[in-house]
């Protein structure tokens, strides 16, 4: 298992990874220890990539040095961020009857996107759901996910990156 470390220095965030310090984006609600749906924060923690998706009508196909699932993102495909439905942090079909996040983006947030191991196995309503890997947003925030310029995401996915341990400030 090949693990970076997500920390703050100089209200700034950085992914260390190998002998690296690569420049990150994190939620603009900070680090939290207490994760909650809609605080727009990252979670502290250990959380493994579980599959990367890609936009394949805008990027080439990523390479996984870790053998993550890759899959190619469809128009119709969407996240279900609603903390009343059966659906809560799983990936669904769209339309679909409860709130879900669209993984189909006009900015290239998603181009590439790496589901991310957070409140997912058994997911407990409002405890936070899609914690993504992804490109950077313009307003230089994320909604609590964790965002790498293109060249180092494809660079530390190729090198067998298989989990990001987020610290505590």
């Amino acid at each position: 298992m090949t693990k970076a470390n997500l920390r703050i220095a100089e209200n700034r965030a950085f992914l260390y990874f190998r002998n690296e310090i690569i420049p990150a984006l994190i939620g603009s609600g900070g680090i939290r220890l207490d994760k909650r749906e809609g605080d727009h924060a990252t979670p502290v923690g250990e959380l493994p990539l579980r599959r990367i998706l890609y936009r394949a009508d805008r990027t080439e196909r990523p390479v996984s040095g870790a053998g993550l699932p890759i899959e190619p993102i469809a128009p119709s495909d969407g996240w279900c961020d609603d903390v009343g439905s059966r659906d809560y942090n799983r990936p669904v079909t769209l339309p679909h009857a409860a709130s879900c996040e669209k993984m189909w983006r006009e900015d290239h947030a998603y181009d590439l996107c790496i589901v991310m191991g957070w409140n997912d196995l058994k997911p407990e309503s409002g405890r936070g759901s899609a914690i993504f890997l992804h490109l950077p947003t313009v307003t230089g925030f994320t909604e609590g996910c964790i965002a790498l310029q293109e060249r180092d995401l494809r660079r530390v996915l190729a090198q067998g990156l298989t989990s990001i341990i987020v610290e505590a400030p």
